[in-house]
């Protein structure tokens, strides 16, 4: 009986991380279902920007108040989840605050007082975000796409974040021996006295039971954020090592287009070919995108990594004109879409079986990928670095080269150019004209 805290605490320890392993194989799993691309080169600029955007949250401060108060929260919650470590190992091998022998009283006050004012300032952090939420009617938050569970999950975080801020500092007030010594408790000192008329008993059963409240709290966390946009904990700095670093409005060349122009030019193709008898014939890939295995893995990276935050929304033109257009809902699209797939595999053994639905039209509707001025604001503005113009303009080539669904003007544009060789509809040996007018 003596040890079956410690065991009941490994067997919960064990549970929590292997069911987060579990979801993060899935994760990685559906990540890979995308395009295979090189995201390599140049080294040194790909961790310069892991560092300056996703640890030093530089664009997040483009925007001050906001991006004041999630620093606050960010550097607050992992800073103090490294007392996480401590409590592993006090709940592994039965010690209490087993670091203040190791690196002496200074240094540990300093560090569990560092924590605790940490602790203080994410609450009230919290507090303020959720009323941003809740009560301001900041418009970016009141979006069509983030009504429902979009906007639950984001409560649900923040109502995590105050129940383990308040945890960790109850578990220090009631840490009887820890207010005795007076050090390293600059906030949970106040926070004591509400404690006094309760037995010894009785503190220290409220302080065991936030205690482990508060540690399994913490793995509930950490396997929610499979479930949650709050994924981009994690996932925000590989997704910035990996951005693209070519300059915003360079387009890329599709292979299968340069493919397929290379098989028109070589006189000796024979673009009619029988395959051989046994050998599997080709498919041609696919022009653009119209579901998300069409997508390369940096996008569907991307669209795990969307933190829902709608400054991409708030940025783009095309949505602050009234259009149907939101560069967040076809990130939350996507990911909703891999999802989906990723279930499907689940259910048949590791292998997608056709459910007659795709990205395009079952999700993201032409109307809103016509509406974009591909002005790249939402790229710019995402504190991350997600890029959904790139997935914007795969789906549009889709629309042109597969279905010939382009918007009327832009079929005219494109019939000019192809016989006069210009978007005007005029004569090629007109096209000087102008020159010659006094």
């Amino acid at each position: 009986m003596q040890y079956l805290p410690n065991i009941l605490f490994a067997v919960v320890l064990i549970a929590g991380i292997s069911f987060f392993a579990m979801n993060i194989r899935k994760i990685f799993r559906n990540i890979n279902l995308g395009k295979d691309i090189d995201r390599t080169s140049n080294r040194p600029e790909r961790w310069k920007n892991m560092i300056k955007i996703a640890l030093g949250q530089s664009k997040m401060v483009r925007r001050p108040f906001s991006g004041f108060l999630h620093v606050i929260v960010y550097v607050g919650f992992v800073i103090i989840n490294i007392e996480v470590l401590e409590i592993i190992i006090d709940g592994l091998f039965g010690t209490h605050r087993i670091f203040q022998g190791f690196i002496g009283d200074a240094f540990y006050a300093f560090l569990i007082g560092t924590f605790e004012i940490l602790a203080a300032l994410v609450f009230v952090a919290v507090i303020l975000f959720w009323t941003r939420r809740n009560i301001s009617n900041i418009k970016r938050f009141l979006s069509s796409e983030m009504k429902g569970w979009p906007k639950m999950d984001g409560n649900i975080i923040l109502y995590f974040e105050m129940v383990l801020m308040t945890l960790f500092l109850v578990m220090n007030a009631t840490d009887t021996p820890f207010q005795e010594a007076g050090i390293g408790n600059p906030i949970s000192q106040f926070i004591a006295p509400l404690f006094d008329g309760f037995t010894t008993e009785s503190v220290h059963a409220i302080e065991r039971t936030a205690w482990w409240i508060h540690i399994v709290g913490i793995l509930v966390f950490l396997n929610y954020l499979f479930y949650s946009k709050h994924l981009h904990i994690l996932l925000a700095f590989p997704n910035t090592f990996f951005a693209n670093l070519k300059p915003k409005g360079q387009f890329n060349n599709l292979e299968s287009v340069t493919s397929e122009v290379k098989l028109m030019m070589d006189p000796d193709a024979d673009p009619y070919a029988v395959p051989a008898e046994g050998a599997e014939e080709e498919v041609p890939e696919k022009f653009g995108a119209s579901d998300v295995a069409d997508l390369n893995w940096v996008q569907l990276l991307n669209a795990y990594t969307c933190t829902e935050c709608g400054r991409c929304t708030s940025a783009c033109p095309a949505s602050l004109t009234g259009k149907k257009l939101s560069p967040r809902k076809i990130m939350m699209d996507t990911r909703d879409r891999l999802e989906e797939v990723g279930r499907n595999m689940d259910l048949n053994g590791g292998t997608f079986e056709d459910d007659g639905k795709q990205l395009l039209n079952d999700y993201i509707s032409p109307e809103e990928l016509w509406a974009c001025t591909s002005c790249n604001a939402c790229v710019e503005e995402c504190p991350v670095n997600i890029d959904p113009l790139s997935i914007i303009m795969d789906m549009r080539r889709y629309l042109v080269m597969e279905e010939s669904a382009a918007p009327q003007e832009l079929n005219a544009m494109m019939t000019n150019v192809e016989n006069n060789g210009a978007p005007w509809q005029y004569n090629q040996q007109d096209r000087l004209n102008w020159a010659n007018e006094e």
